[in-house]
């Protein structure tokens, strides 16, 4: 039977950072700013006390504005940021995909970013030759898998890093945005990949502006509104407070 226990489990958690206003030129302006004793900067607080659990198999979907705080959440949970307070247990392997690229050395190839990614991922360099193929069938960026990425499109970081990802199978898989670069012929293959990545019982964590992506793959949705939890619940009354977030923002744009 598969364990109970929560797959991601956030406490209290809190991301400050601190926002510098501007930087002395010149030591003169240095020593001026520190005899003026006025401060330079002030911390921010891009998630607020944040607390929720993901149990195993979970497509939970995480939207809100511009700014609000869901990719600082995600890199959170991916490791990429420590928390400024709380605690972040995550149980099982964790592919992200959270910055496109994310990983990849520019100066070496498709083929050799394959390997790289997925030794940072905890894999051996034979579990990664078995495959290898697979990666590159999946990426479909042809004579390019053997060019420096430095000379990839957007697009091709994209289908590579989500090839990657999505191939050595991850127990938990964590998407920011990734999939808007790609075209609408490779979104379908991601979806559908994703889909089956579902079925196969493994946890999903996807930031998105798109509700529609939301409603058709999400068992779950949270949202955040100034590094704070609004709704959490079904996808379908997250969706609505989020779109009586936005009307103002509707209502000035026009």
């Amino acid at each position: 039977m598969p364990s109970t226990d929560p797959v991601i489990r956030l406490s209290n958690v809190t991301q400050r950072f601190r926002v510098i206003h501007e930087r002395p030129d010149t030591v003169r302006e240095l020593f001026s700013k520190l005899f003026r004793n006025r401060s330079s900067y002030h911390d921010f607080e891009a998630v607020k006390n944040v607390s929720f659990d993901v149990p195993h198999g979970q497509a939970v979907g995480i939207i809100g504005r511009n700014g609000s705080g869901k990719s600082t959440l995600l890199k959170i949970i991916a490791g990429v940021y420590r928390p400024s307070k709380g605690t972040v247990t995550v149980n099982g392997t964790l592919a992200p995909l959270i910055e496109l690229g994310a990983g990849f050395h520019h100066e070496l190839t498709g083929r050799e970013n394959i390997l790289l990614n997925g030794l940072l991922m905890g894999y051996s360099k034979r579990d990664m030759m078995e495959r290898q193929q697979d990666i590159i069938d999946f990426a479909d960026v042809g004579e390019f898998i053997d060019a420096p990425v430095k000379q990839y499109s957007s697009g091709m970081y994209m289908r590579l890093a989500f090839a990657v990802a999505i191939e050595v199978d991850p127990q938990i898989l964590v998407l920011d945005e990734i999939l808007a670069v790609g075209d609408m012929g490779f979104q379908a293959k991601c979806f559908e990949r994703i889909r089956r990545f579902r079925e196969s019982g493994k946890t999903i964590l996807l930031v998105t502006h798109s509700m529609a992506v939301v409603e058709e793959h999400c068992d779950r949705a949270i949202l955040i509104d100034h590094g704070n939890i609004i709704v959490d619940g079904r996808a379908d009354e997250a969706i609505a407070m989020y779109r009586t977030l936005l009307t103002p923002e509707v209502v000035a744009a026009h």
